[in-house]
């Protein structure tokens, strides 16, 4: 078995980065060598097969298995689904809220999963939302808020917000304790933490292909536990979630007991090829290595920032920063759109600007993004700070 790469020989697997400082994996993965091929590759079937659904669907089945064994599944656990969104939707729209009404959420959640939630209400349901508090989400007053009544509960591994961990193996334990379920939103974490659903226990997870997964957007995963039973079948549904799906049976509609079941039309062929390039990468890396060096990045670019008197927006308690830094600032996009003329990619958010790290950056990205952050301040005194997010 080939040695895993180390940081250097997987920063080559980017041509792009010859001329580009890419800080922005917390939104979109940069562009590599693998991806520009697996497109290629996906023309060239469609050029010589016109119509190579075999092909197609070989990467679909490739894909499933990949993103199961990066996160220590089976792949009957996995669903491919469009989006984080779908997932999510797929799992609530399986609940009587009736029975456990209650859904205990954060303020750090990603609006497209936040939203499928409180949508239930509809239907029900009675969410709860636990607030920010010092960049960070209180574990007591997480625990707290879930209880007998509590059907789910929601927690990011990171938030998208500023990266800060998340108490997941908190939620996890005392969901379980009181008989709710527990879905978990990966998508800031995997690819460049370790992502391992036994070792979380929880019960659903999501992620996408398009940010640390250096894929493309149209597809994510959804992993759902084998053996749970479901109240009612999912809502939203079509040929991919039938036992059978080259049946071509319009009259029965027949769930599979395996997570395919949440599974509806023909997912993004051209993202499924760039998830599997992503996914193809990764496999050659040692995912705890990546993990200290993202995190030893995260760390030398808040010190060097908090040095120059900028304000980072992380929780107060030390914990570990996540693959990414949240610089807070009057005008974000500003900022970054001055990084951007630099050939320096990151990624505005509401009042700050998050610089993300994946394996191939190195220290000369965060000297780069410094360096053009104090050349802007320079340029624009008096515009240093924002309020609190």
């Amino acid at each position: 078995m080939p040695a895993n790469l180390t940081s250097r020989q997987f920063r080559e697997c980017f041509p792009v980065l010859a001329d580009t400082v890419h800080l922005a994996s917390c939104s979109q993965g940069a562009l590599s060598g693998e991806l520009l091929t697996a497109l290629s590759e996906m023309t060239f079937t469609m050029r010589e097969h016109a119509a190579p659904w075999d092909l197609w669907m070989a990467e679909v089945d490739q894909a499933r298995r990949r993103f199961a064994a990066l996160v220590n599944a089976d792949p009957d656990e996995i669903a491919v689904v469009h989006c984080a969104s779908d997932g999510a939707y797929q799992v609530a729209s399986t609940k009587d809220w009736s029975k456990r009404p209650g859904i205990v959420t954060t303020d750090m959640e990603f609006p497209s999963l936040g939203h499928v939630w409180v949508a239930q209400q509809a239907r029900g349901a009675r969410v709860t939302h636990v607030p920010e508090r010092d960049a960070a989400v209180d574990v007591g007053e997480l625990v707290a808020a879930i209880d007998e009544r509590t059907g789910l509960v929601s927690v990011p591994i990171a938030t998208y917000r500023n990266g800060a961990r998340m108490p997941v193996r908190e939620a996890v334990d005392k969901a379980h304790e009181v008989g709710a379920r527990v879905f978990v939103d990966a998508y800031q974490a995997a690819g460049v933490l370790p992502v391992d659903v036994r070792a979380l226990d929880c019960d659903y997870l999501v992620s996408g292909a398009l940010k640390y997964l250096l894929g493309l957007p149209g597809v994510a995963f959804l992993y759902a536990r084998g053996g749970l039973a479901d109240d009612l079948p999912p809502q939203l549904t079509g040929w991919f979630g039938r036992v059978d799906p080259f049946r071509f049976d319009p009259r029965t509609v027949d769930y599979p007991t395996e997570a395919r079941r949440f599974e509806t039309g023909t997912p993004g062929i051209p993202a499924v090829y760039g998830a599997n390039a992503g996914m193809r990468l990764l496999s050659r890396v040692d995912l705890h290595d990546v993990e200290r060096h993202v995190g030893e990045l995260a760390t030398l670019a808040t010190e060097r920032l908090l040095a120059a008197g900028e304000r980072v927006w992380a929780p107060r308690d030390g914990a570990h920063p996540g693959p990414q830094v949240a610089l807070v600032d009057d005008d974000p996009d500003a900022l970054a759109a001055h990084l951007s003329a630099r050939r320096i990619a990151t990624a505005p958010r509401g009042t700050v600007l998050r610089l993300s790290f994946h394996y191939f950056n190195d220290e000369s990205d965060v000297d780069a993004a410094c360096s053009a952050i104090a050349d802007y301040r320079a340029k624009n005194r008096g515009d240093a700070g924002a309020a609190h997010p």
